[in-house]
């Protein structure tokens, strides 16, 4: 076993919208102006704020899954990415014990089995001594949490604040910051959360929100609660690496497509691939590779340029012909169906190699974790493989052909449901599905293998 010492805490919130990211986002970089190096992590299956919080740190940004990534991987996950940095900050979901069912993946689970300590975030605005009842009740909700203390966010005064400390004294809860309202601080919003960083630039607002916490929140304190976290006790592990790259992999990369997990990419890199990365927005043709990966994101949001790239379309589709190993997830999905229906009814012809097409709803048609139990063969495994992955669109899919060639059958989402989903042929497998190949090694190499393959052969 080896020990070592990793200073860290976990920012959470009550709920959703309290201000996480936006405190994140300025301690990392408040401490980055001080000299510090910081690693930032996100818990759940998240890929908006981690990117926010990269360019406030200088560093990727990882997330913490207890779901898409085995539980007894965390620690060593953790502490490899981790390394070389003087402080690492963790920023929660949702509500502290928000997750999946049963607490699946919650900011308290992860908290637990890295044995970081806990500050709360309350959104104080309309309420007074109150926020003290919700800090006690948060703290007594479970023991084995380490909690210590709050930051207070959005408040309106010096005796708003007054009132507030004076609650959180009654119930010896510390107050590690205080923040006043402050509009200019609010970042960008669309239909999935917050906008991605490839297309707003949060610099100045960053700015801003790094120049209000290091006025409004005791940084040295919030370090010293962090150096004060027990060291991580983990295995001895040797983390082997592919030396040998078997194929190039392009990886779709631009405001339609950004949606990936650094640690996701770094498992394909770790099973023999380079990734050569390429913009379907504004190249002509994909790069000369032997397979293709297109993550999720907002290719709704640029549906015109996407449409109108037909040279782009043309190249993916020869490559199809070619039987070179096609991988999509949610947005790549969407952007490889006939045709895209936009929020206002309007249809745009996109790449068309899976029969079928792609319409944006008014509310959200699928959230949470399911296991997908493969219906065939596909690129990442044999029949009856089984992937554990996140769902979260506002489109549906409706096939254009009768024996459509489901890819999966689902179970789970937020609601629990069963049904198949996804598209698989001999060298294309596209769904909604979001995985970590981080936490699914195998499915990575036999992606990677395929690749090779497909490279020996032509």
């Amino acid at each position: 076993m080896n020990t070592i010492p990793i200073p860290r805490v976990v920012i959470g919130g009550t709920n959703s919208g309290v201000g996480k990211t936006t405190i994140v986002a300025g301690l990392l970089a408040a401490y980055r102006a001080s000299g510090h190096e910081v690693q930032s992590f996100k818990v759940g299956p998240d890929y908006i704020d981690p990117g926010f919080h990269k360019i406030a740190s200088g560093r990727d940004s990882y997330n913490l899954d207890t779901w898409l990534v085995p539980p007894s991987t965390m620690p060593s996950f953790f502490a490899s990415t981790a390394e070389g940095a003087d402080l690492a900050i963790i920023e929660g979901v949702m509500g502290l014990y928000d997750g999946g069912r049963e607490g699946v993946s919650s900011t308290a689970e992860v908290a637990k089995q890295l044995g970081a300590p806990v500050v709360l975030v309350i959104d104080c605005k309309a309420m007074g001594e109150s926020a003290a009842a919700i800090a006690l009740g948060f703290r007594e909700y479970d023991k084995d949490v380490d909690f210590r203390g709050v930051i207070l966010n959005r408040l309106g005064s010096d005796n708003h604040e007054r009132m507030v400390r004076e609650g959180m004294a009654k119930i010896g809860v510390p107050v590690l910051g205080a923040i006043r309202r402050d509009d200019r601080m609010h970042s960008p919003e669309r239909h999935l959360g917050l906008t991605p960083v490839t297309e707003v630039d949060p610099t100045k607002s960053i700015a801003t929100i790094q120049a209000a916490v290091e006025s409004m929140v005791d940084l040295q304190g919030l370090l010293e609660l962090a150096i004060s976290a027990q060291p991580l006790t983990l295995p001895l592990e040797e983390d082997i690496e592919s030396t040998e790259k078997i194929a190039k992999i392009g990886v779709a990369y631009d405001e339609a497509f950004s949606f990936y997990y650094p640690a996701s990419l770094h498992a394909l890199e770790k099973a023999g691939a380079e990734l050569v990365y390429f913009s379907p927005l504004r190249d002509k043709a994909i790069p000369d590779v032997d397979g293709l990966v297109f993550g999720g994101g907002f290719p709704e949001m640029f549906l015109e340029q996407l449409s109108q790239n037909k040279t782009m379309r043309d190249s993916i589709g020869v490559a199809n012909k070619m039987g070179m190993p096609i991988y999509a997830e949610c947005g790549g999905l969407m952007y490889l169906c006939e045709h895209i229906r936009d929020f206002e009814g309007k249809d745009y012809e996109t790449v068309g190699i899976v029969p079928a097409n792609c319409i944006m709803q008014q509310s959200l048609q699928k959230v949470g974790y399911v296991t997908a139990t493969a219906h065939r063969e596909t690129l990442l495994g044999d029949t009856g493989t089984v992937l554990r992955g996140h769902e979260f669109h506002f489109s549906t899919m409706e096939p254009t052909v009768k024996d459509f060639p489901w890819a999966f059958h689902l179970e789970g989402g937020r609601t629990p449901q069963s049904y198949d989903g996804g598209y698989a042929s001999d060298n294309v497998l596209a769904s909604y599905l979001h995985l970590n190949f981080a936490g699914s090694i195998e499915g990575a190499q036999h992606f990677v293998n395929r690749c090779a393959s497909y490279e020996r052969q032509r």
